[in-house]
């Protein structure tokens, strides 16, 4: 069996091979405010600030945190050390990580007074997402120091929220089982201790270190939709809790966050390896969206589906159930990147296969998205508290197009 890291250096190495003859990199040279550029509808294209904390190549299908490749990541590094690269963008030394990791084991537990909630919030009949975000809203109002908003205030709120999503989401996934939470245990890593506390089992190290690379590729993602909802709740220098909440309510969405689990539906109802070739037929005569394909930023194949491909492959071979969905999701690949792929751009993206990486570890599919969350926290924290530093709030307009000057009718003359 091949060695995961072996398996993450390949996937560069095809990666790299095949979109080396694309364009190269732009967007990557400071601006001079005030900026033009064209703007599509959803704000498409809009330049908001300048960042250092992460970069994404559509043409190339580069994901880079802080100058660092997200597949030199994934081969080398930890989620502990990604979050401390993209909070203060560098890589730690030995001490700095050390300390940083002491800091988020301390984090971890859960304060007390967060349990009476656990116990009767109708957790078990909501969406897993609304459970997350009612207990980091409640989070906020237990912290002392959740209205300081300076920047190193802020941060700290990040790093506890780094330590405690775990925490809260492998809760919500213990309560929706039926089952009571477990404390964390700090002496694991992160990733380890997350699927324990999410099923209830010490997974293999071969599961935690894949669980490790899926929270470094889903860290950050320039200013999709969540990061920026983040950012624009905290330009108005409001707390980071309620800038948090708000990520997590746009990432609920199943055109972000909630994907993963809709491409698992979707394999699951073609059922069959044999059945994909007519419910592809099917769906291209009905216009219907083929989820975990395409992409608003990348025009290659995503870099974290290339990781995320042969890992699905890898831990499918554990279960005959999981190793069919793996096979349905290879033949719909075929079939969708022979039709779209050279013709528009449309590939993988992260959602393809990360529900069935999720999926082979014996997590509920509803938990899917929450795990997005664990991850994406870091870079929620990471880019608003930059953006902090030169705060201005954001405040774009509408191209008004209702009528003027409409003259005022009495109630009693409406017809």
């Amino acid at each position: 069996m091949p060695h995961i890291e072996e398996i993450v250096r390949k996937a560069k190495e095809k990666a790299y091979q095949e979109t080396d003859s694309e364009p190269d990199p732009s967007l990557t040279t400071a601006i001079q405010w005030p900026v033009t550029c064209e703007i599509g509808p959803g704000l498409e294209d809009a330049i908001t600030c300048e960042s250092k904390v992460g970069y994404v190549n559509g043409p190339k299908g580069w994901l880079i945190y802080c100058g660092l490749d997200t597949f030199d990541l994934s081969q080398k590094s930890s989620f502990e050390e990604t979050a401390y690269l993209l909070l203060y963008g560098k890589l730690p030394t030995l001490k700095e990580f050390e300390d940083f990791k002491a800091k988020l084991s301390k984090y971890r537990a859960l304060p007390s007074e967060i349990e009476p909630y656990l116990e009767r919030l109708p957790i078990r009949e909501n969406h897993a997402m609304t459970g997350l975000r009612t207990l980091v809203s409640i989070l906020g109002m237990l912290d002392p120091d959740a209205d300081d908003t300076s920047v190193e205030a802020q941060t700290e709120v990040v790093i506890k929220m780094i330590a405690r999503f775990p925490t809260v989401v492998g809760a919500i996934s213990r309560i929706r089982a039926g089952e009571k939470p477990l404390a964390p245990d700090p002496s694991q890593s992160l990733a380890a201790d997350f699927i324990r506390m999410m099923t209830g089992k010490q997974p293999s190290p071969d599961d935690a270190r894949v669980m490790d690379i899926c929270l470094i590729l889903h860290a950050d993602h320039g200013i999709n939709a969540s990061t920026f909802a983040s950012m624009v709740v905290n330009s108005s220098m409001s707390d980071m809790y309620s800038s948090l909440v708000a990520g997590i309510g746009s990432l609920k969405g199943p055109l972000h966050g909630g994907a993963n689990e809709a491409v698992l539906h979707t394999l699951e109802e073609i059922g069959d390896p044999a059945k994909v070739d007519g419910w592809y037929e099917e769906s291209r005569a009905k216009k219907r969206k083929v989820m975990g394909f395409g992409h608003r930023v990348y025009k290659a194949y995503d870099p974290r589906a290339r990781v995320l491909h042969p890992l699905a492959e890898l831990l499918s071979q554990r279960d005959p159930e999981i190793r069919k969905l793996y096979d349905i999701a290879e033949k719909l690949e075929k079939l969708v990147v022979g039709d779209l792929g050279a013709k528009k751009g449309v590939f993988p993206n992260v959602d393809f296969y990360s529900g069935i990486v999720y999926a082979a570890m014996g997590i509920d599919k509803a938990m899917f998205t929450p795990i997005f969350a664990v991850s994406r926290v870091t870079g929620w924290g990471a880019r608003t508290i930059e953006y902090l530093k030169n705060n201005r709030i954001f405040r774009p307009q509408d191209v008004y197009v209702g009528p003027l000057r409409v003259e005022y009718v009495p109630i009693q003359e409406r017809g």
